[in-house]
C-alpha cells in the first residue's frame, strides 16, 4: 500500500513538474502590479499561469507562432537596465531578456513582418528588433516627447507613433532613392574604373551601378493634448487618435498628413483606442471614468457607454470580432465584453493592476 502510494505521488510530481500548453488561442495580460505576465485561455477564460516580467511591464505583443510574447519594461526612469522581456509560452517560462542599451523607457510595442517593433519614451526613439539575428536593426528619431505607441502599416512602409507630451504623432515612410557620392573615404574606385565615360566625367551619384538605397521620412502631425491611443483604420486612410487631456478624437488622414477631422467625447482621460476586427466600431477605454466608450466608425458618434467598474486600460479583441477585453486595474482583472450585444459578459482575475494586452495562437 506504501509503495503504491509513492508510486501514485510520483506521478503526479511528473505531471505537474513542468508546466506546458498545447495548441490555443491565449489571451495574454501584463499585471504590473506584481511584475508578471496572466497567460489566460482564452475559450475557457481560466488564468493557466503567470510569468514574471522585468521591472514596470506595460505593454505585450505574441509571436506570430504564438510560442513566444514580447514585453516592454518601461522602468519609469528608476535606473534599471533597459529590456524586453520574452516569455515561452508553452512552458509558462522567462527566457533571457533582450538587452535595448540606452533606449530607455521602452512602451508601445507591436510584430510586423516577424520583427518587433517599440518606442523608447527616454530616447524618443522608435526601434526594431530582429528575433532572427538577436539584435536590433532599426532606430529612428521622432524627435518627440513621450514616443509612446507604435502601429505598423500592413506593408510595413509605414510606421505610426503616438507622442503623448508633444501632443502629435508621427507618420514614417519609407523612401527609395539613389546613393549620392562615391565611395566611402579611403576605398579606391572599383578595378577598370576611371570616373570618365564617353561623354566626360559621370557625375556623383548617376552612374549606372549606384545602387537604391531605402530612408524614413519623419512627418510631425499635430493632435491633441495627451494624444496617447490611437488605431489604424484597416484601408490604412485614417488614424484615430485619443487625446487623453482634451478630451477629443483627432481623425488624421494619413495620405495628406493631416488632422480632418476632430471629435468632441466626454471621457476624462482616454488609455487607449481600437477599431473592432469589422470596422463597425471604435472603443476607447478611460482611465479616469468607468465607462468604455463605443462609436459608431462609419457616423462618427458616440452610441454607447458600457460600465467596466473602473478605470480601464488596454483594450484586445478577439480576432472572430465576437468579443473585446478590457483591462480594468482597479478590479484586478480584465473585463469580457460581447461586441454583439455591447454589454460586459464575464470577468477574468488576472492579478493585480492589468494593463497592456495582447492575443497569441499557439500553433
Amino acid at each position: 500500500m506504501r509503495l503504491t502510494t509513492r508510486l501514485l505521488l510520483a506521478v503526479l510530481a511528473c505531471g505537474t513538474a513542468a508546466t506546458t500548453i498545447s495548441a490555443a488561442d491565449l489571451l495574454l495580460a501584463i499585471n504590473k502590479g506584481d511584475n508578471t505576465l496572466a497567460v489566460v485561455d482564452a475559450a475557457t477564460l481560466k488564468v493557466l499561469g503567470t510569468v514574471p516580467t522585468g521591472p514596470d511591464p506595460h505593454e505585450v505583443i505574441a509571436s506570430s507562432d504564438g510560442r513566444l510574447a514580447y514585453i516592454t519594461n518601461y522602468n519609469a526612469g528608476n535606473g534599471f537596465d533597459n529590456t524586453l522581456s520574452v516569455v515561452d509560452l508553452e512552458a509558462l517560462k522567462a527566457l533571457p531578456p533582450i538587452d535595448l542599451g540606452a533606449l530607455s523607457r521602452p512602451h508601445g510595442i507591436t510584430l510586423a513582418g516577424g520583427k518587433v517593433y517599440f518606442t523608447a519614451e527616454g530616447a524618443k526613439v522608435l526601434g526594431r528588433y530582429d528575433p532572427s539575428i538577436r539584435k536590433l536593426d532599426l532606430v529612428i528619431g521622432t524627435g518627440q516627447d513621450r514616443t509612446h505607441m507604435v502601429i505598423v502599416s500592413s506593408d510595413l512602409k509605414r510606421l505610426f507613433t503616438s507622442n503623448v507630451s508633444s501632443a502629435t504623432v508621427c507618420i514614417i515612410e519609407q523612401t527609395f532613392g539613389a546613393q549620392r557620392g562615391g565611395p566611402p573615404p579611403g576605398l579606391p574606385p572599383p578595378p577598370g574604373a576611371s570616373g570618365r565615360g564617353p561623354a566626360g566625367p559621370v557625375p556623383a551619384g548617376r552612374g549606372p551601378n549606384r545602387p537604391s538605397i531605402s530612408d524614413w521620412a519623419v512627418a510631425v502631425v499635430p493632435v491633441g493634448r495627451g494624444a496617447e491611443g490611437f488605431d489604424l483604420s484597416p484601408d490604412g486612410k485614417e488614424l484615430w487618435v485619443a487625446n487623453a487631456r482634451d478630451g477629443s478624437v483627432s481623425i488624421v488622414d494619413t495620405a495628406a498628413k493631416k488632422v480632418a477631422q476632430t471629435l468632441s467625447v466626454p471621457f476624462r482621460s482616454a488609455n487607449r483606442l481600437k477599431f473592432t476586427p469589422d470596422w463597425k466600431y471604435v472603443l476607447i477605454s478611460d482611465l479616469g471614468g468607468t465607462d468604455l466608450f463605443v462609436l459608431d466608425a462609419a457616423t462618427h458618434k458616440e452610441i454607447k457607454r458600457i460600465d467596466v467598474a473602473g478605470g480601464a486600460a488596454g483594450i484586445q479583441m478577439s480576432p472572430d470580432g465576437s468579443r473585446a477585453f478590457v483591462a480594468v486595474g482597479s478590479q484586478n482583472g480584465v473585463a469580457v465584453v460581447d461586441l454583439k450585444t455591447l454589454a460586459v459578459t464575464a470577468r477574468i482575475a488576472t492579478g493585480p493592476g492589468p494593463d497592456g494586452l495582447a492575443w497569441a495562437v499557439l500553433q
